[in-house]
């Protein structure tokens, strides 16, 4: 059952009638109801496929497709905007502001702030918002010199699993073993981890070519607690090192069967397959898992062999490029409660800061099961907690320091209608007095306080429509292009036959963590949908 109230229910109901559209709304009824039909359309393969490659192509093309003749390089086209892919790519030029109609960042960003009360999401658990984070920052960069330029990128804008393998060739060696394909490792109380990258408070020098976020903040004890990983961030938050650590396993359990099947193959064969077996395990739970918990459809989308063939002759079909809308609808960080649940204790936000000590402790599996049996916040305004309130207020800085276009705008560029009042935005009168309080008019509004403002479209969804859309069009197209999946190299001859085996097994993460776990091998509940939303 949706814990929405009947009020709010019926607030939902009427502001989609009003500002949805009537295309985007009978596409919307169309997939949310009729679940019989539904059910009986994915019971025939060939009408399954159909209509897989065929929803799929359409929600993409809701959005002109890439290449965009602009990025943040600057606000004209020229052969370095089309080709420079340090900067981000962008969907609309460039709309300064009305002086004196938006309020300040800091005023803006009061708007996102958590009362005492944390409001929870209709379907998602903290497994969600951990995956969300780990998936997305591998390929959502920002600039990582200091100061931060926001209109730069540090990202290869694919789905490549850089937060365990790297970013470049160095990070790379420096967290393999160079011996049977496989990545370093430690066992630590029975359970497979990555080595600690530092002793004494110094980085080991086999490991020189890592960087950590924040590590100069960190004193000497914490440093000699954090893990070796490819990428900058595998250590911030409990749970983005929970799924490094993950993959770790299983891309040595991938490697490990790999040599037993080929005993001829050396070292750089093995890892390079069981680097792609992995890389194409993560992309079939962001269609499979992932994308199917965001959209509250009864059709469940899937990752064809064939859809490849497909979807290589649309016209979106092109190099992925991340834009920085995309990259601000992905701060989701009213998924996190204020205090999250780990093994036998209930700790604040902040102790679960490059919280890497207490996963061995409590253990892998116990952790993931914690996670998918404790409610994520709901994604809106006022539900965020206060200790990052500065992350709202950046990225609202950021966002007018690229003149962003306001949110009708994008609204418009998504073909919904325009919104002509506050109301139309949210029924909730918290949020439209908000609003209106704070921006001169509807067509003022950030796109990035937009987003988060309006509410979902139906009490199944999680996620407000505007920001639903930009999410399925980036993220589909996104991950759909990635070069594992073409017609010629989604084959035996790329995965091995064990590989296409051990991919076709892979459906959620719990397939994946109880693969993983010998140290505590009970089974474990491992979802991203809240029990009581099944």
């Amino acid at each position: 059952m949706s814990p929405l109230s009947p009020m709010r229910a019926r607030r939902v109901k009427a502001r989609s009638i009003a500002t949805d559209g009537a295309a985007n709304r009978l596409r919307y009824l169309a997939l949310t109801r009729g679940r019989p039909l539904w059910s009986l359309a994915e019971s025939v393969r060939p009408v399954r496929r159909r209509l897989n490659a065929f929803l799929i192509d359409s929600a993409v093309r809701e959005m002109p497709a890439r290449p965009e003749p602009l990025s943040t390089r600057s606000d004209y086209t020229s052969w370095a905007s089309l080709t420079d892919r340090t900067y981000l790519g962008r969907h609309l030029p460039p709309t300064p502001s009305r002086a004196g109609a938006r309020p300040t960042p800091e005023q803006a960003s009061d708007l996102f702030t958590r009362g005492d009360e944390m409001i929870p999401c209709p379907r998602s658990t903290v497994l969600f918002a951990y995956f969300a984070q780990w998936f997305t920052d591998g390929f959502l960069r920002g600039d990582v010199n200091v100061p931060r330029d926001p209109r730069r990128n540090s990202s290869n804008h694919e789905i490549d699993v850089n937060p365990l393998y790297g970013l470049n060739e160095e990070a790379t060696g420096a967290v393999r073993a160079f011996d049977g394909g496989l990545l370093k490792s430690q066992l630590v109380d029975g359970g497979e981890f990555p080595p600690y990258l530092c002793e004494q408070g110094a980085v080991k020098p086999e490991f020189r070519a890592l960087s950590m976020a924040d590590f100069d903040r960190l004193d000497t004890a914490q440093r000699d607690t954090l893990f070796a990983t490819g990428g900058d961030r595998g250590n911030v938050q409990i749970g983005f090192t929970m799924f490094t650590v993950l993959f770790l396993r299983e891309h040595n359990r991938v490697a490990r069967l790999l040599a037993e099947e080929n005993p001829r193959w050396d070292d750089e064969r093995l890892f390079q397959t069981a680097r792609n077996i992995v890389t194409a395990q993560v992309i079939r739970l962001v269609v499979e898992e992932y994308v199917n918990h965001i959209t509250p459809y009864h059709f469940r989308f899937l990752l064809d062999p064939r859809l490849g063939a497909t979807l290589a002759r649309v016209p979106w079909h092109r190099q992925n490029w991340a834009s920085v809308e995309f990259n601000l609808v992905y701060r989701w960080h009213s998924l996190i409660p204020s205090r999250l649940v780990v093994g036998d204790a209930e700790v604040p936000l902040h102790a679960t800061l490059f919280g890497g000590p207490l996963i061995p402790k409590a253990g892998l599996g116990r952790l993931f099961e914690d996670a998918s049996e404790q409610r994520a916040g709901r994604i809106g305004l006022f539900n965020t907690d206060p200790a990052l309130r500065e992350v709202d207020r950046t990225s609202i800085e950021h966002s007018r320091a690229l003149d962003l276009a306001p949110y009708n705008d994008y609204r418009a560029h998504c073909r919904f209608p325009r919104v002509r009042r506050f109301e139309q935005i949210s029924g909730d009168p918290r949020v439209s007095d908000a609003l209106r309080g704070l921006y001169d008019t509807v067509d003022d509004i950030d796109l990035y306080v937009g987003l988060f403002a309006e509410e979902p479209g139906s009490a199944r969804a999680i996620l407000p429509p505007l920001l639903t859309k930009i999410i399925a069009i980036d993220a589909f197209s996104q991950a759909l292009t990635n070069p594992l999946l073409a017609p010629r190299v989604l084959n035996p001859a790329t995965f091995t036959s064990l590989g296409m085996r051990i991919i076709g097994a892979t459906r959620t993460v719990s397939d994946v963590l109880h693969r993983n776990i010998p140290e505590d091998p009970r089974p474990r509940f491992v979802s991203m949908t809240w029990r009581g939303a099944l």
